[in-house]
């Protein structure tokens, strides 16, 4: 099968063999899994899924114990201090040594990369170039820079937010949540309900649900956010359970909550993707206990209300600022 997105067709190219070669942070490409077979490593749980279905090893942690494998390919980011990220990461957990390839657009910011590992004390060659990407290569090798020093932390909403490159709304507070936490019903999670947070991001709304006194569980898909979650609820000395899902299905059986919150992402790399939230919406019904709400946020521009009528029945828009709009379904 030939590869579809223009990284992986300037790999194609290439005459090395890359079979049991290390995958890092690739995108979604079916040449990957049959013509260049070899493990993931991934913070997104989706793709290790499909990595799985076909028999491969897929590591969806941030701290993975890694086979040593004959070399590995970083495919860098548009978030460049998320790039840096998998690079100190792969420098952390693989030998010395190692032979490691970096690929990305150039419209992304791979022509950075050269900066970055000179910084590093790493050697670097440029091995290809065509299809708008760029290919380096070099050698992974002792560094200082421990990978945690890219998590940041900021204050918004009277929390503390932990923060990390690639996670929605990195380092500051999103206008849609913002809408979204001020129009919370007053009354919600108060009384210890349980409430469910759904892709959780850097763990805002799960941390102010928890701060009212709700019993929040979080999700996302991930790992990066579930780990930002971690870390804000235990810098604001909050309780919570945070679970890497893919939508619900990370929640067990029959597992239902009295209010479903969320601000659903709508991009998968620089493509409208509505899968998501068309499942969030699609399959709330069935996580809500009766009479229970989902309340999410969403670009005004987006085609939520036929879904929500679809599942729902009805709804109602408890805010809109023109720019994102804050719907309410209850569970008949």
């Amino acid at each position: 099968m030939s590869a579809t997105t223009p990284v992986c067709q300037l790999l194609e190219r290439q005459s090395g063999d890359y079979r049991g070669w290390l995958w890092v942070a690739p995108p979604a490409d079916p040449w990957l899994t049959t013509q260049a077979p070899g493990p993931l490593w991934s913070a997104d749980l989706t793709l290790a899924r499909q990595w799985r279905a076909v028999g491969l090893t897929a590591y969806d942690s941030l701290e993975p114990r890694l086979d040593t494998p004959p070399g590995a390919v970083l495919f860098w980011p548009k978030t460049h201090a998320l790039g840096e990220w998998w690079l100190l990461a792969l420098c952390r957990r693989l030998p010395e040594g190692t032979p490691l390839q970096v690929v990305g657009e150039n419209q992304g910011g791979i022509k950075r990369v050269l900066k970055v590992l000179a910084a590093l004390g790493l050697g670097c060659r440029k091995l290809d170039s065509a299809r708008r990407s760029t290919l380096f290569e070099t050698r992974v090798g002792p560094v200082a820079l421990d990978p945690d020093a890219v998590w940041q932390r900021f204050e918004a909403a009277g929390l503390a937010l932990a923060s990390h490159p690639g996670v929605f709304g990195h380092g500051k507070l999103d206008d849609g949540t913002r809408l979204l936490l001020e129009n919370l019903p007053h009354e919600l999670g108060r009384r210890g309900e349980r409430v469910l947070d759904v892709g959780c991001g850097d763990g805002i709304i799960a941390a102010s649900l928890a701060q009212r006194g709700a019993e929040v569980t979080a999700l996302d898909v991930s790992a990066f956010a579930v780990e930002a979650t971690r870390r804000t609820l235990a810098a604001n000395a909050l309780e919570g359970t945070v679970v890497q899902s893919d939508v619900y299905d990370g929640l067990a059986d029959g597992e239902r909550f009295a209010a479903i919150v969320s601000n659903p992402p709508f991009h998968q790399e620089r493509a409208i993707d509505y899968g998501p939230a068309a499942r969030l919406i699609a399959e709330a019904p069935e996580r809500l206990e009766r009479g229970g709400s989902l309340l999410l946020v969403a670009n005004a521009f987006l085609p939520y209300p036929d879904r929500l009528e679809a599942a729902f029945g009805r709804f109602s828009i408890l805010a809109d600022d023109r720019r994102f709009r804050v719907y309410r379904a209850i569970r008949r």
